[in-house]
């Protein structure tokens, strides 16, 4: 039930049935591990793509917004700011492994 190369973490929620359900909700690689919002900051996105674990790859920023200027990424402009929906990072990494599965 996981989304993108997130961790699951358990949790429990009251439900109707027996008052208590279980439920996992994402988390972001690192240290602390942190609750994944839906809508991720350009740092976030890193994390979640796991770019900033690429050797050699200097600036995952710029990495980033050749994904958005090449059409296979899109942002969320926010003000002056850009955000990525989870769901369009899992969405890019779907196309992504379904163009070069390995």
């Amino acid at each position: 039930m996981g989304t993108g190369p997130l961790r699951q973490v358990a949790g429990t929620d009251t439900g109707p049935a027996n008052g208590i359900l279980s439920h996992s909700r994402p988390v972001l690689p690192g240290a602390p591990p942190q609750p994944c919002p839906e809508l991720l900051t350009e740092d976030e996105a890193i994390r979640y793509l796991r770019l900033d674990t690429i050797t050699g790859l200097k600036n995952p920023s710029e990495t980033l917004a050749r994904y958005r200027a090449q059409g296979m990424l899109r942002g969320t402009q926010v003000s002056k700011r850009v955000f990525y929906r989870r769901v369009e990072l899992d969405r890019f990494l779907e196309r992504v492994t379904a163009e070069n599965p390995r």
